[in-house]
Order: C-alpha cells, then structure tokens, then sequence
C-alpha cells in the first residue's frame, strides 16, 4: 500500500459545500446518487463519477487527475477538481463527463475543490500558483478573482452562496480563512491551537457554519472541529487526530462528518448536532467525506480500508454499500442525491 498517498488522501480532501436545505418528508423512493472523487489505478489518480455505484472515469491515469466537487443544474452534472500534463496541474470542471474549458491555462500550477451552482451560473473555488505562492481563487463560470495576495500558501477548499455575496472556506498561511465577497475573518481557535483549516462551509440563514481542523499544541494532533459564525466547538477530544471534512445543515440539524483515531487507525464519524457515531468499528482505518439527508435517511459518502486497499462505501443510516471491489484504492470525495 502507498503509505504516502494514503495519508495525503486523507489529509487533503476537500469537499462542495452548499446552503441549507429545508426539512424533507419521508422518500420511499430511493434517489440517484451521484458522487465524485478518484481511485489509484497505478502511481497516479484517475478522476471518477459514480452514479448509483457505476463508475465513469473523467482522466485517462496517465497523469494525475483528481475529482472533489459535485453539484446540479437540471439533469446536468457537473464535477471539479484537476489533471495534470506530467509537468502542472490545471484546475478543471466537467459536464456530465466531457471537460469543459479548463479554468486556468496549465502555465502554473492549479487546483479546483469546491463547486456550486445556482441558476445557470457555475461557481468554483480551489488556487492558482503566483510562481511563488498558491493563490486562493473563485471562479464564476470560468472567470476567476483572487481572493488572497499571493504572498503566502493560500487554498480555498469550500464554497457558499448567499444571494449575490460568494463565501470561501479555506487556509491563507497558516490560518484557518473564511472570506465573503473576498474579505476574510479568522474562525476562533480551541484546544491551545496556533493552526487551522476550514474545510468545509454551509450557510443557514444568516448563520454560517464551517468544518475543518484546528492543531492542538498541546496533544499534538488535529482536533475535528465545527465552526458556528466563527465560535470553534472540537468534535474530537484530542486524544487522536481527527479531521471534519463536510459540514450540511438540513432543517435545524446539523451534520458534521469526517474521523477520529484510535492509535494509527482512523475511524470515520458523522456528528449530529455535535454528537458522534462511528461508522467503522476500528479494525480497519475509515474516512467519511460527505453527507447527504432526504427524508429521514441519511446518506455519507466515505473509504474504509480492508487492510490491503481502501474500498468505496455509502452508509445509509448507518449500513455500508460497497461500490469499488478493493482491488486498487479508491476515495469518495462528494456526493449529491436527487430524489426520484
């Protein structure tokens, strides 16, 4: 097993946000689910979209490609993320599988993370390098704004709407960012931290509720942490590392999902209004990546390892599907349902 890639995998997901979503009834009906992330055929990543469990590769694996965000417009889908010449990275989106006009032009390094879309428009949000330093950027479909200076390491993970004013969740140096309409604030540290990352952002109302991670100087791991206008509330306890990667609100609830540890392994978790439940048992690492509610159910998108590769999975209430075979390791980054 690629220990290095594993771990960055790990480290490095980031996940589509979206706004709120009212209370649903009960959905007899099971919907579509699409989802979006990337599997390790050899030394590189090939970018995927599954639909219901079917797998549609986006890159060829010849070079690096990777698939983070998935979001609608009618029956059209739409994915962000990055492939790469060999040399660079160039930030991408695809529509229902066919690359569209890449979103940087391949002369710096470039990565996408996050996409929304509203009405017509097709927001994006990930960094383009200066030459010297990652820029955080959006883009509305396709024309981008920096939204840091480029005289630090900035990355913008995650995406809002709110009306006409574009939120951003993500790290300019080493410092957790959340920006509306480019200006930035700094969400609270907890737990003696010095370091965070937002990796995730929803809005509800006027609340805006962010996810990510905060560096416990004193333990010496990454608390999983859930941001609520900026107020920092640790989801783990600080006596392994964890990391939340997608926050969703759904009514008045509140899902927050990602992993704890025990020791070196990784145990994904889904939070429901700050209380945890595990969706693997430890005897293997997981990770969960994405959340989804319709009706009663609820739907999170994640990898757990059968020791050898990590293999796809959908838990629906709880209960895991299976949608890769373990034969190479494969990572759900995103995920949508539309209901049938």
């Amino acid at each position: 097993m690629r220990l290095s890639i594993i771990v960055a995998s790990l480290l490095f997901g980031i996940m589509a946000c979206t706004s709120s979503s009212p209370v649903q009834q009960s959905v007899a009906t099971p919907p579509d689910i699409h989802v979006a992330g990337y599997r390790y055929d050899n030394a590189w990543a090939t970018a995927m979209v599954w639909k219901n469990g079917t797998a549609t590769p986006l890159t060829d694996g010849v070079n690096d490609g990777k698939a983070y965000g998935i979001a609608m417009i009618g029956s059209d889908v739409y994915v962000v993320g990055h492939t790469s010449d060999g040399t660079r990275t160039t930030a991408k989106i695809w529509k229902n599988g066919v690359a569209t006009p890449s979103l940087t032009d391949g002369t710096q390094n470039a990565k996408a993370f996050a996409l929304v879309t509203s009405g017509s428009d097709v927001y994006a949000a990930g960094y383009e390098s200066n030459g010297s330093h990652s820029v955080a950027k959006t883009w509305k479909n396709g024309t981008p704004t920096s939204i840091t200076d480029g005289t630090e390491n900035a990355y913008a993970w995650s995406l809002a709407l709110s009306g006409s004013d574009i939120y951003a969740g993500g790290v300019n140096g080493t410092y957790g960012k959340i920006w509306k309409d480019g200006v930035a604030t700094l969400p609270a540290l907890s737990g003696g931290a010095d370091t965070t990352v937002v990796y995730s952002l929803a809005l509800s109302g006027s609340d805006v509720h962010g996810a990510g991670y905060v560096w416990d100087n004193t333990a010496g791991v990454n608390r999983a942490t859930y941001w609520k206008n900026n107020v920092a509330t640790s989801l783990t306890d600080g006596t392994g590392s964890g990391i939340a990667y997608q926050v969703k609100v759904f009514g008045t609830d509140v899902y927050v999902v990602g992993y704890d540890s025990v020791g070196s392994t990784t145990i994904a978790k889904v939070w429901k209004n700050g209380v945890a439940t595990s969706l693997t048992d430890g005897s293997h690492s997981g990770v969960a990546s994405a959340v989804a509610v319709l009706g009663t159910d609820v739907y999170v998108a994640g990898a757990e390892s059968d020791g050898t590769h990590y293999i796809a999975k959908i838990w629906k209430n709880g209960v895991p599907t299976s949608f890769s075979d373990g034969t190479v390791d494969v990572f759900p980054k995103s995920m949508v349902l539309v209901a049938r």
